[in-house]
């Protein structure tokens, strides 16, 4: 209604959207509020209608001005695709004064491209929007018998996970993200806004997580205007990646949208699938262009009709006839005319009627006079071939459709391109990501812990939403959620946070299997387990106890010193034990034997190294993270202190941890194992110059992102290369194009200098294009041999005790006995 009385309205010019309210109401009496807000809603979706003043703002959730403010107009796409009042169906207004479509024919698949919300008795429907020019691409593809896919895209922007879309069908699922940027380590902007939230409503979701202590904030800001642009300043030492995740994980910077496409066919209202709407709507397209070509058809056959019986009646000068001139009346003449014309009738496509005749008879002589047989001919020649095109545009009504759609996507697609980015978005495991904000205490003589014990002793930093891992002295284990206060009972060994999925954290132990038994030695992690069950890391019998615990958070194994209570006929008393022997086990096994003698005490030699070994680390493009699980494209084994550096298309690059919580941006086109000394070739367009040069550099590692082109955002990066000894193509255009092409040997063209130098000049001659080719085989380096002098043997050299400490001295120390050192003499 508000669709048609805007066509009723429309002169070309903008009109109040008052008075289009007040012009609806004549068709809608249900009140001018529902039609203003339902007018504005349309106007917000730029695409049916052309808007002028204050409509609001999506982003930031403001309302429009009222309407004796605001202008409208239908757009040009409007006029095109939704109004032909010749295929439309009619009926009365709610008063029976005016009449008014039943529906228009829209010959596009609104319902998509719009997207619909609402909810009725019982029933709920939500259809997303999905990309102007997807859905022309999709419905081409139908036509041709080919498969489609669509996926929403949002005027707000952002990324949008469609892996569990399920083709918009109830029961289906998207994750939406805003696009988060590091401005630096201590800035976040958050840009476009995930569909259906505002600005104003992320904020409210940012403070609300501050002050739950999910993400240290210090401040937030607004800056949005015609773009979302949210700055979040973290608290110092606070993770900028840590915190991105947070607030995808606390905060209305991602949500999920379950679609629900409901619509009402045939009367009913019935679930279908994105792919039966657009289906349905193109194929009710191809059914109105049906009928329009079959009235212009009609349309045409009749003016050609017309236009030769005028021929006619002119030429054979059937109105210079005496009986014409000399009829009494109106009947005689034009029974002379249509005698007359007998001869002519077989060509005419129907049969000539009375109002045929008396059109002929409304001839006025001066354009008798001025007629014109040859121009007569070529309308007459046009309207045929004009019949033939019809004729032919319906034998192939497909194909007229595809042009259609063609025809639309090439007109307006170029003001719709896909704002929201389709990825596949990470699980942010949301303990992994909260800040520790609440610190955990323990009680060991009551057996308590929680994070209100705040006069006992101090355990660690954790969250209020993290888990707790307990190891008790008898070899008993669990993992709890964590309390303000809670019993665990006592005799406690060691608690702390609790990661899932951790197989890193290597736990070393030696336990002594029942009262008097063996004492085994067992590494092993433990990655899941379920809350609140207790597990047993010794063999259960009575009297079992840990006598060796470490927590080892990347796998280290230290070297202990075992000492064994004497007995008859025991003669070894020391021994040492290298836990980096011990193979890592699942946590049940029963581990390796120590001893079987009684063990006096356990004491550390010797602290050790981690175990575990340099980490394989992938890069997985569709989501931008890094990973050790295999996913995406491997950038090979990492040792803690080893760094990865991120090459953009831009000229910048800079160098990261290997962390699985860091964040990439787009356009990354080198990501790689930093190394120090390796040096770089680039071609770069020098905007500032105005000619291409080449330059040799090593990289900074440095987390700030830095740029090796220059400053000026006009200078292109063209060629980059890691060769040692690169070449490349030279061919020149332009004024130029006539001379040969040449080759730039780069290690031999330029030295290696800083990544800030400037480079060399490649040419001053017009450039056409530069390509890399065959890299030179670098000269091969000399070996130098080295004359090692012989050493003599000089026999066996005894060695002290490992600490000094001889096997009566251990002796001495259980029996109590003081040593009295003597001189040698």
């Amino acid at each position: 209604r508000i669709m048609h009385a805007m066509k009723e309205a429309d002169d070309g010019h903008f009109n109040k959207v008052a008075n289009i309210v007040g012009l609806t109401m004549q068709y809608h009496p249900h009140g001018d509020a529902s039609i203003y807000s339902a007018l504005v809603q349309l106007g917000q979706k730029e695409l049916l209608i052309d808007t002028q003043g204050n409509w609001g703002n999506i982003l930031t959730g403001d309302g429009a001005a009222a309407g004796r403010y605001i202008e409208a107009r239908l757009s040009e796409f409007a006029l095109d695709a939704v109004y032909n009042a010749k295929v439309t169906d009619w009926g009365l207004s709610y008063d029976g004064r005016k009449r008014e479509p039943l529906t228009l024919p829209a010959k596009f698949p609104l319902l998509l491209t719009q997207g619909a919300e609402g909810i009725a008795v019982g029933l709920s429907c939500k259809i997303l929007p999905h990309n102007f020019n997807e859905v022309c691409d999709a419905a081409i593809h139908y036509l041709r018998g080919e498969e489609f896919h669509l996926y929403p895209d949002f005027q707000t922007g952002g990324y949008i996970d469609v892996g569990h879309y399920n083709d918009g069908e109830r029961g289906g699922s998207v994750r939406v993200r805003a696009k988060i940027e590091k401005l630096d380590n201590k800035t976040l902007v958050v840009k476009d806004v995930p569909y259906g939230k505002t600005t104003s409503t992320v904020i409210e979701s940012i403070l609300k997580a501050g002050e739950r202590g999910k993400i240290k904030i210090r401040k937030v800001e607004d800056n949005t205007s015609a773009t979302a642009e949210i700055i979040v300043s973290l608290q110092a030492g606070t993770s900028s990646d840590i915190a991105i995740d947070a607030l995808y994980a606390f905060t209305d910077c991602e949500i999920s949208i379950w679609p629900n496409c409901c619509v009402i066919k045939d009367q009913k209202p019935q679930f279908l699938t994105v792919s039966d709407v657009l289906r349905y709507s193109v194929d009710r397209t191809r059914e109105i262009l049906r009928q329009e070509l079959q009235i212009q058809r009609g349309e045409t056959m009749e003016t050609l009709h017309n236009v030769s019986l005028e021929k006619i009646f002119i030429q054979e000068r059937i109105y210079k006839d005496k009986e014409f001139e000399n009829a009494k009346d109106q009947e005689k003449a034009l029974k002379h005319i249509d005698k007359r014309l007998t001869p002519f009738k077989p060509q005419f496509f129907r049969e000539i009627t009375e109002d045929d005749l008396l059109r002929l008879l409304e001839i006025p002589m001066k354009r008798i006079l001025k007629y014109n047989s040859d121009k007569a001919d070529e309308n007459i020649a046009r309207l045929k071939d004009r019949v033939k095109e019809i004729d032919n545009n319906l034998s192939h009504l497909t194909q007229y459709t595809i042009k259609w759609y063609q025809g639309l996507k090439t007109k307006y697609g170029a003001k719709y391109p896909r704002r929201t980015v389709i990825r596949e978005f990470d699980t942010i495991v949301a303990s992994k990501v909260a800040e520790a904000n609440q610190k955990l205490y323990i009680n060991r003589a009551d057996g308590f812990i929680g994070t209100s014990l705040k006069k006992d002793e101090f355990v660690c930093n954790c969250s209020d939403i993290d888990d707790i891992i307990i190891f008790y002295k008898d070899g008993k284990f669990k993992v709890i959620k964590v309390a303000d206060k809670i019993y665990v009972g006592k005799n406690i060994l060691y608690l702390n946070v609790f990661k899932k999925g951790d197989n890193r954290t290597i736990y070393n132990v030696l336990y002594q299997d029942g009262r008097g038994g063996t004492t085994f030695m067992k590494r092993f992690a433990i990655t899941g387990i379920t809350r609140d069950k207790e597990y047993d890391i010794t063999q259960g019998k009575p009297g079992s106890k840990i006598t060796w615990f470490t927590a080892n958070p990347n796998g280290e194994a230290e070297v202990l010193r075992i000492t064994l209570k004497p007995k008859f006929r025991l003669k070894i008393l020391q021994f040492d034990v290298n836990l980096a022997e011990l193979a890592i086990k699942g946590k049940q096994a029963r581990g390796n034997i120590v001893t079987k003698n009684e063990v006096h005490r356990i004491t550390l030699k010797e602290a050790g190294q981690s175990t575990l070994g340099d980490r394989e680390v992938w890069f997985d493009q569709d989501i931008l993270r890094i990973n050790y699980e295999g996913h995406g494209t491997s950038l090979g084994l990492f040792g803690g202190d080893d760094r990865i550096v991120v090459i953009m298309r831009t000229g910048e690059f800079y160098t990261t941890s290997t962390e699985a919580s860091n964040h990439y941006d787009e356009g990354i086109l080198r990501i790689e194992k930093y190394i120090k000394d390796k040096v770089w070739t680039a071609v770069l367009d020098d905007a500032d110059q105005g000619h291409p040069y080449v330059k040799r550099f090593t990289l900074e590692d440095n987390n700030k992102k830095q740029s090796f082109i220059g400053t000026n955002p006009e200078s292109r990066l063209l060629l980059l290369s890691d060769e040692p000894c690169p070449r490349f193509e030279v061919k020149m255009g332009g004024g130029d194009a006539f001379r040969e092409p040449f080759i730039i040997d780069a290690e031999e063209f330029i030295g290696v200098k800083t990544f800030k130098a400037k480079g060399r000049r490649v040419t001053n001659w017009a450039v056409d294009k530069i390509t890399e080719v065959e890299p030179r085989e670098p000269a091969p380096v000399e070996e130098q041999t080295t004359t090692v002098a012989p050493i003599e043997d000089e026999g066996d050299t005894p060695t002290a005790p490992a600490d000094g400490i001889s096997q009566d001295e251990v002796l001495d120390s259980f029996t109590g006995q003081q040593r009295i050192p003597f001189d040698e003499d």
